[in-house]
């Protein structure tokens, strides 16, 4: 445990961020997988899941959990699902 008081805050803003950072990770792979199992069963709300699914992966490279290649990579794959 740090002794000096700025480290000791930096480590409560670094474990709220790393859980603020897996939810909003969790979240963009729970849309994916969710448009993903749509496109398969060619549901009616492909449409809507594709977009919320995109949503999501932009979201997560405007805050800096991927990278722009992974996201134009994914949203290029789930394009062609579409």
């Amino acid at each position: 445990m740090p002794q000096i008081k700025s480290a000791m805050k930096r480590v409560k803003t670094a474990q709220s961020a790393g859980l603020r950072n897996n939810a909003q990770r969790s979240s963009m792979r729970s849309a994916i997988k969710n448009f993903e199992a749509s496109a398969a069963n060619n549901a009616d709300n492909k449409d809507d899941l594709f977009r919320s699914a995109v949503r999501a992966i932009d979201m997560a490279k405007s805050k800096g959990l991927i990278k722009a290649n992974k996201a134009a990579r994914d949203k290029s794959r789930l394009a062609k699902l579409n």
